[in-house]
């Protein structure tokens, strides 16, 4: 949804605690537009990095764009601190697993559906290990009605690839995948190599699946992350484009 200067602004935020997986309780950043309504729901699940600052501050950018968001902690289970810490806990012990993870974002859908103020609509988003969730939540989760993967590693993989935290690739997931898709990718990237990405897409598009995917030169793997070297400010101020326009007609 786009700013215009005659608009009245005003959102809360604060940190919740939802039920996820299995009615585990865990925490959750939420940010909301201030007035009635109603306003379209999405889920952001963050990056290998962790729960941190910039999925926070992407939690906000979303508010202030007339969604009601909410970022779940997938690590809540690790324990808490300096969010790399804890991601560092977490990629030694293989990454949390699938089912885990949309159990959680099941429970971050669930939050959005109950509010008073929420028009029905939910989209999921995620980046870099969050991208691939997102395809595994938009999959198997109920309630989702558009997803954006944000290169998503792993979406593809061979059998060897796969782990006890990790036992199915999504794209083995894309004939219950019923919700429209937008792929965004870099083509410097190695995980997910544009290899991976047509692989993606023909099975998308061989299954007669609702997709745009929008590819990138010059950049590589996080090109949204401004704090970051791999930041690139031209396809990610593009790449954001995008999310507004496909979310919002999606999610309207």
């Amino acid at each position: 949804m786009a700013y215009t200067t005659d608009q009245k602004e005003g959102l809360t935020s604060e940190t919740i605690t939802i039920k996820g997986n299995n009615g585990d309780s865990i925490a959750a950043y939420v940010a909301k537009p201030a007035g009635a309504g109603p306003f379209p729901g999405v889920v952001l699940i963050h990056h290998m990095p962790g729960w941190d600052d910039w999925y926070h501050e992407a939690t906000l950018k979303f508010a202030r764009h007339g969604y009601m968001a909410i970022c779940p902690d997938l690590y809540e289970r690790t324990g808490h601190g300096v969010p790399s810490e804890v991601a560092a806990l977490v990629r030694a012990a293989g990454g949390v697993p699938d089912a885990q993870v949309v159990g959680d974002c099941q429970g971050a859908i669930d939050y959005l559906r109950a509010q008073s103020n929420h028009n029905g609509k939910v989209g999921v988003i995620g980046s870099c290990s969050g991208g691939r969730h997102a395809m595994l939540v938009a999959s198997l989760a109920t309630g989702v009605d558009a997803v954006v993967n944000e290169w998503g590693g792993g979406v593809v993989a061979a059998a060897d690839q796969l782990t006890e935290n990790q036992p199915v690739a999504p794209i083995d997931y894309t004939d219950r995948l019923n919700v429209p898709v937008l792929g965004l990718f870099g083509n410097d990237d190695a995980r997910p190599s544009p290899a991976d990405v047509d692989t993606h897409e023909a099975a998308l598009k061989a299954a007669g699946k609702d997709y745009e995917f929008h590819r990138y030169d010059g950049a590589g793997h996080g090109f949204f992350y401004y704090d970051r070297g791999n930041y690139r400010q031209e396809q990610a101020v593009d790449g954001w484009e995008k999310i507004w326009d496909f979310f919002g007609r999606k999610l309207s």
